[in-house]
């Protein structure tokens, strides 16, 4: 998931930085930093927060190019980071 992606999929669900970190366990300063693209977070921190984008509705796409969509059938919170393993941490 690109920085963009995860803005637009916020902005789509009406949630605020907050919101998405507090979904996951993280610190909000996390999802700032990420969205606007400084530093390197893990790519375990980054499927936790597509995770919970992702299962309130988001779909995210690669092609033609990135972008991201409402599929207003998804609902939960996605993976909370004390849940990520060696397995789902990729």
């Amino acid at each position: 998931m690109a920085p963009e992606q995860s803005r637009a999929a916020r902005g789509l669900l009406g949630w605020s930085e907050a919101d998405l970190a507090r979904k996951v366990g993280l610190d909000e300063r996390l999802v700032r930093d990420f969205e606007a693209g400084y530093g390197d977070p893990p790519a375990g921190q980054i499927e936790a927060l597509r995770s919970a984008l992702a299962s309130a509705g988001a779909v995210f796409t690669d092609l033609p190019s990135p972008g991201v969509r409402l599929d207003a059938r998804g609902q939960g919170e996605g993976t909370r980071l004390q849940d990520l393993t060696t397995e789902n941490d990729r």
